[in-house]
């Protein structure tokens, strides 16, 4: 890989305004094909995404994803979505419920969607994970009549960028890179990453923030609670 693309790589950052350009057909099928080629555990291929046009169901999905103006407006948003309703074609008793299969189909989820999005930035485009597709899982899954054994995972906003966001800090190496053993967390780095992540708050929006504040903030209360009993109406983890 060219220094070049290294350089791409490393200053990824999220883009959410775009430029009014479509993407066209050839930059789309090289996306599909990075796509395509994403590992995939035991072979079993069971991710599939579906390309969102319909600007009635555009709207409808940024409603559902906390009103993100960019789900709407991006050139495409793209949802990839565990899938493993064509295996229990293939395969009538195929064991779907079992927690680990779900593993299985979001970690090739994750795979394929990074695959497209580090391809996009290569060719110049630039792009954001909606996570928040997840805020109404099963109303999303309803809009893309995903049927049993599928889930919408993640959303993808893809165009030509339209803004130049600073670089998010990431946590340094020494808290989340280790040898033969994990390491317990550092309170000193912490507190010298907290303070990085402080100064980029208060310098991109003018708030109080770092990152053990953010991390406070996401998870110290229920997290999705309705996603369990969608997961289990779908097939997944029941046992």
């Amino acid at each position: 890989m060219s220094t070049e693309a290294l350089e791409i790589l490393h200053s990824h950052r999220s883009i959410r305004k775009f430029l009014d350009k479509e993407i066209d057909n050839e930059t789309r099928q090289q996306l599909l094909q990075s796509a395509r080629m994403a590992s995939s555990s035991n072979h079993l291929q069971c991710v599939s995404i579906i390309r969102v046009t319909d600007k009635a169901m555009r709207q409808q999905l940024m409603q559902y994803c906390s009103n993100q103006e960019y789900v709407y407006t991006a050139p495409e948003f793209w949802v990839f979505c565990v899938d493993f309703a064509k295996h229990a074609e293939i395969c009538p008793e195929a064991q779907l419920d079992w927690a680990e299969v779900l593993l299985i189909g979001a970690v090739d989820t994750g795979i394929m969607a990074q695959n497209v999005l580090a391809s996009a930035e290569l060719l110049g485009l630039g792009g954001v994970y909606i996570g928040s597709l997840r805020n109404e899982m099963e109303k999303v899954g309803e809009l893309l009549q995903l049927p049993k054994h599928t889930l919408p995972i993640v959303g993808m906003c893809l165009g030509y960028p339209n803004q130049n966001p600073p670089l998010k800090p990431r946590l340094p190496a020494e808290l989340m890179f280790f040898e033969n053993h994990y390491q317990t967390l550092d309170q000193d780095k912490l507190a010298q990453f907290d303070q990085v992540t402080a100064d980029y708050y208060q310098a991109r929006s003018n708030i109080d923030n770092n990152w053990s504040k953010n991390v406070a903030k996401a998870l110290n209360k229920p997290v999705r609670p309705a996603v369990l009993s969608y997961l289990q109406k779908q097939g997944f983890v029941k046992k």
